[in-house]
């Protein structure tokens, strides 16, 4: 959202007001409000949703919460329309109080496949929103399959994109050490980059999955940052495993990070030999860089993705093979599948010439 946000603040026809919400206001992920606020902008108000947990009842209990403070937080702020991004359980919350009060909502990447509750999360906003911006071309045409109008369906790329293309891979060298736990890297010496999201659909399967990920690391023993997981149902399971695993092990190829800098974060990703996890950013963002991505599970399936990566099971010997061969690869060519760097003028285009208004109704009726 960086450059999207970037563009609305300085467009003099425009108010940026900022809501910040969910994790992004828990210290143990990183404190990503702050981040927020070092990038220059004013955060208009905080949503405090997150009941500890990690299971389907507290995910459940989450959006509930959320519903009720977000409508609070409209209440004050009066905002003309919502810009929502993505499938996440905050957004879907922030989407639905939106949508009972009465203001009109745009929403950045919809009409993409993405695995777990989360896809279903995002044609629920998708459904509640006026205006679309998605990220590639088949999602906008799944968009209008889906019975939305396609005078307000915009394919204009991902706005990530925008910063990624132009963003250099340097680091400081001491980057790493700096923050969380483990093992001394070295951002010039070949580094693996790993995240690993529980799938909140196969609640259960987490743990061995999780054993399964970091025996097959082990056993390659490359120096690797690993970024903990989300606050997903499963979450606490995978970092038990990865505690018990330093416990028991020296761990001198290990090294755990909360959360990145989204800037920090996107120059690792350009820089590490191979990406390994289920992250969508490994999937989205990697296309930019041709980074080697190795996708683990099912938590992406179905999502559009370059040549890039290599998808295998949550087996330890299909990850070391798929890693190995990747790392023989080397870099890809960078792919333009989720658009060419120039998103946010679209959007802050397309935001300033729509007409609000709120009552929706599918579009095949005019067909």
């Amino acid at each position: 959202m960086y450059p999207v946000m970037k563009a609305l603040d300085e467009d003099l026809d425009l108010e940026l007001q900022v809501i910040c919400a969910g994790t992004m206001l828990l210290e143990r992920f990183g404190g990503a409000e702050k981040m927020v606020e070092d990038d220059g902008f004013k955060v208009d108000h905080r949503v405090f949703l997150e009941v500890e947990g990690s299971v389907p009842v507290t995910m459940s209990k989450s959006i509930g919460l959320g519903i009720i403070e977000f409508t609070n937080v409209y209440q004050q702020l009066q905002p003309d329309m919502l810009l929502l991004i993505g499938d996440r359980y905050e957004a879907l919350a922030a989407a639905i109080a939106g949508a009972y009060m009465n203001i009109p909502m745009a929403h950045i990447q919809g009409g993409e496949i993405s695995g777990s509750i989360d896809e279903s999360a995002r044609h629920a906003i998708t459904k509640f929103s006026h205006l679309h911006f998605p990220a590639t071309e088949r999602a906008a045409d799944y968009l209008v399959r889906m019975g939305e109008d396609p005078a307000h369906v915009h394919n204009v790329g991902c706005p990530a994109g925008d910063y990624i293309r132009k963003l250099d891979a340097d680091l400081p060298s001491n980057i790493f050490n700096q923050m969380g736990v483990g093992a001394n890297i070295d951002p010039e010496k070949p580094f693996l980059l790993v995240i690993y999201h529980p799938v909140t659909t196969a609640f259960g399967s987490e743990k061995e999955q999780a054993e399964q990920l970091i025996g097959a690391l082990h056993d390659l023993a490359i120096p690797t940052v690993w970024l903990w997981p989300n606050i997903d149902a499963g979450s606490d399971n995978i970092s038990k495993v990865i505690r018990v695993y330093r416990e028991k092990n020296t761990s001198e190829w290990l090294h755990l990070v909360k959360n990145l800098n989204p800037k920090v974060f996107q120059k690792c990703l350009k820089k590490t030999i191979c990406a390994v996890g289920n992250s969508s950013s490994f999937v989205r963002d990697s296309t930019f860089s041709g980074t080697p991505v190795v996708l683990i599970g099912d938590r992406q399936d179905g999502r559009e993705h370059g040549k890039n990566l290599t998808a295998v099971a949550p087996v330890s010997d299909q990850i070391k093979s798929a890693v190995q061969l990747q790392l023989d690869h080397g870099r890809y060519e960078p792919g333009t599948i989720y658009g060419d760097g120039n998103a946010s003028s679209r959007i802050i285009e397309k935001l300033k010439s729509f007409v609000p208004y709120s009552q929706k109704t599918l579009h095949y009726r005019y067909q």
